[in-house]
């Protein structure tokens, strides 16, 4: 039987369809456990059936595509579900809203590589030195930056 055939002997076209957390795990190559995980945060949603399953419409193959080229480049989850509440609900996520939703986050990603950068530029000094020492590592601590918070290790965001 043919793919538009099988759809429309469940109920519906091809496009309108409901999936399968099984279909969508295949489709999206995404485990069904990350699926379940992804729900549970509010990234994607589903349906339940009569027989209490998930089902999920076509357009979350979009959305799950997005989520994870957006993992891929760092961004943490909270602010990929804040950036898809911003979409409405129950259709593909299109190539404006991925620029519009990929320009929210490229500052971000400016300020990280620029800090990564700099991190790789200063190793070399520092597996020479060897020190590491929260008072003098120009790596750990530039400039005693953090002598005034008091005792024990900080991150230095810009450092």
């Amino acid at each position: 039987m043919a793919r538009s055939a099988r759809a429309a002997a469940r109920g519906g076209t091809e496009d309108d369809r409901l999936l399968t957390v099984g279909e969508v795990a295949a489709r999206s190559g995404v485990a069904v456990s990350a699926l379940h995980f992804y729900e549970a945060r509010g990234l994607i949603a589903s349906a339940r059936d009569a027989g209490n399953r998930r089902r999920y419409p076509r357009a979350v193959l979009r959305r799950v595509a997005v989520i994870k080229a957006a993992q891929r480049t760092g961004v943490p989850l909270a602010e990929i579900r804040a950036a898809l509440e911003g979409l409405p609900a129950g259709r593909p996520v299109t190539s404006a809203d991925w620029r519009r939703l990929s320009a929210r986050w490229r500052a971000e990603l400016d300020a990280r590589i620029a800090q990564l950068t700099a991190l790789r530029d200063q190793l070399d000094g520092c597996i020479g030195c060897g020190c590491l020492s929260l008072g003098a590592c120009p790596l750990r601590n530039p400039g005693d930056a953090v002598a005034a918070e008091g005792p024990g290790a900080r991150f230095l965001p810009g450092g």
